[in-house]
């Protein structure tokens, strides 16, 4: 590692802004705590990946759904057309 340390590669440094000295405005507080709690997730990384797992699961569900009523709604529109020419088809 010594011989190769040369090629590293380093991120630039990070700079970290100190909270100002001054008094924060009420309204900025509220925003800024509001901000923090929305973003506050889950823990642990367990966590995540079930919160993540029921997701998509239920994204699953609501797509074989739309599908399923979709084609219900198809086999009603083609079954109400024979209804029709089988009413015509009479005369």
């Amino acid at each position: 590692m010594l011989k190769n340390v040369h090629k590293l590669k380093l991120s630039p440094s990070v700079k970290i802004d100190k909270n100002k000295e001054g008094k924060i405005d009420s309204k900025r507080m509220q925003r800024q705590i509001k901000r923090q709690l929305e973003n506050k997730g889950i823990g642990a990384k367990a966590q995540q990946a079930l919160k993540l797992q029921l997701e998509q699961s239920k994204n699953e569900r609501k797509i074989k759904r739309r599908l399923q009523k979709d084609f219900e709604k198809e086999q009603k529109f083609v079954l109400r057309q024979d209804k029709k020419k089988a009413k015509h088809k009479g005369r």
